[in-house]
């Protein structure tokens, strides 16, 4: 079985582990030690050493995975957004205050209250309308897919590996392209309801049958139910505004132009998908569509509804099948330390590392195993693709400033540890395959766990940290942060934990 992993650090520090920017920091900071020392003013070196020990900390020594800078910054951000209201929302409709005349305009939290959904002109021999996800915080555009892949549970070891090659064909042609800036794939295993099965067999039963066998079939499928889940799997483009309004004035301009060109973007990426990913179905997602995805991942429970909605409608023309936008969101939502609070559920997020061991395809698999009626797991892993010539500055200053330390700890006569040494290796092999043509990306995935609120969200976020670890992976809890890892690993609208405002 093919392990992965040949995977780096975005940057190496240049000095015993210390970026340029920490090294800067704090030998200024060693200016007044030494100011002070020329002075012979001994109790101001001793406040001075004391003062640059505390800088050190707030600068150079992670907690949990983030500098301290980060974590008095988020604790700030968070408690100044609470006691300004930012971080509770409540839905116009819940207020009396929807708007028909503009159902399209989505009244979503956070970090997606500034998405617009468009829709596309219609394409393909279906003239589809497709959904057209601009995000204006982020000046971004994306389309989602949902795809169905027959998985990688009873897959043999070269399937996994033709499975491995279709993905890095798909990344570098789509940074050959130079439009596309992510890629990102999403699972929701979502608790079975048994919606389908109980409208086939209230449209299939009748009324002679023999009771002990229906007593039978009602057995069957309600220990089945509880016992299954089902798996919704996506995956999105995001092209960002700066390239996209280029290429869309070749089309026209305006929102049909650039609907255009992100149609041949995502042609493109179907092509790879059908090809050396084994992906078997490709659908590109209406707004109705999308909003249903919308809805049912803030809320799991009201997928049954829908789904009988969608069944009514085939004998009733009257029935309403569709979720306006204004109402595709949570009825209220209220961002907490360690957890994201949303409707009548609460989910936890953990980010996941990547261990230095490597791991093999389909590792991630105990994540969606969900322990508890009702739960529901989601993951999402990110590509954040890379341009080449940002790539190859990078890697250059990578391995000049691994060359570096190693020269540092070298004329230090310090022995170098086992892991300095494999980073550097690691460094360099990217150099060597970035100068064969290969295209950089730096991935990341979150998962999240989502159980009503009846169920401890401390107990869940606590059983999604071990099954991460069993798995072969490292979680990281994402306290402060749960619900913009909420929306950029449930719900399938090109929400990126790396890209910035602007």
């Amino acid at each position: 079985m093919t392990v992965y992993r040949d995977y780096t650090r975005a940057r190496i520090g240049w000095f015993f582990g210390l970026t340029g920017l920490q090294l800067g920091l704090l030998a200024a900071a060693v200016l007044p030690v030494a100011w002070s020392i020329s002075k012979q003013d001994w109790a101001a070196v001793g406040l001075s050493i004391l003062l640059w020990g505390l800088l050190f900390g707030v600068v150079a020594v992670p907690v949990r995975g983030r500098s301290m800078t980060g974590w008095i910054t988020s604790t700030v951000s968070l408690a100044a957004g609470t006691l300004a209201g930012w971080t509770r929302f409540r839905a116009r409709a819940t207020t009396g205050q929807a708007r028909p005349q503009e159902q399209e305009q989505a009244d979503l939290p956070g970090i997606l209250a500034s998405v617009v959904i468009h829709e596309g002109p219609p394409t393909g021999h279906s003239h589809r309308r497709v959904a057209l996800i601009q995000n204006h915080s982020t000046r971004t555009w994306a389309v989602t897919a949902s795809i169905v892949h027959p998985g990688l549970g009873m897959a043999e070891a070269e399937d996994r590996e033709v499975y491995g090659q279709g993905l890095t064909e798909l990344l570098d042609a789509a940074v050959r392209a130079e439009l596309a800036c992510e890629v990102i794939f999403m699972v929701r295993t979502v608790p079975e309801d048994g919606a389908e099965r109980a409208d086939w067999v209230r449209r299939h039963r009748t009324g002679n049958a023999p009771a002990q066998v229906t007593a039978i079939n009602d057995d069957l499928h309600e220990s089945l139910t509880a016992a299954t889940v089902r798996t919704e799997q996506y995956v999105t483009v995001v092209v960002p505004e700066s390239r996209l309004g280029k290429v869309a004035r070749e089309y026209g301009g305006g929102v049909n132009g650039r609907a255009r060109a992100l149609y041949a973007a995502i042609a493109e990426v179907e092509s790879h998908l059908r090809g050396g990913l084994g992906v078997s179905s490709v659908e590109w997602l209406t707004s109705p569509q999308l909003a249903h995805a919308c809805r049912t991942g803030f809320a799991p429970g009201d997928r049954a509804t829908i789904i009988d909605a969608l069944a009514a409608s085939q004998t009733d023309d009257d029935v309403c099948t569709d979720v306006p936008w204004e109402m595709a969101g949570p009825s209220g939502a209220d961002a907490a330390v360690r957890h994201y609070s949303h409707d009548a559920w609460n989910s936890v997020s953990s980010t996941i590392k990547l261990p230095v061991k490597g791991a093999a395809m389909g590792a991630l698999a105990p994540v969606l195993s969900a322990h508890q009626d009702g739960e529901r797991r989601s993951f999402m892993v990110c590509y954040p693709l890379v341009p080449p010539g940002r790539a190859d500055r990078q890697s250059a200053n990578s391995e000049f400033g691994a060359d570096l330390g190693q020269s540092l700890r070298v004329a230090a006569r310090m022995k170098q540890r086992t892991k300095d040494v494999d980073e550097s290796e690691k460094v360099r092999r990217l150099e060597s395959k970035l100068a064969r043509g290969n295209s950089l990306t730096i991935p990341y995935a979150v998962a999240t766990v989502t159980v009503p609120k009846t169920v401890r969200a401390a107990e869940a976020g606590r059983r999604l940290d071990s099954s991460i670890r069993r798995a072969g992976f490292a979680p990281l809890r994402l306290d402060l942060a749960h619900d913009v890892a909420f929306a950029s690993s449930v719900v399938p609208m090109g929400i990126s934990l790396t890209r910035k405002a602007g």
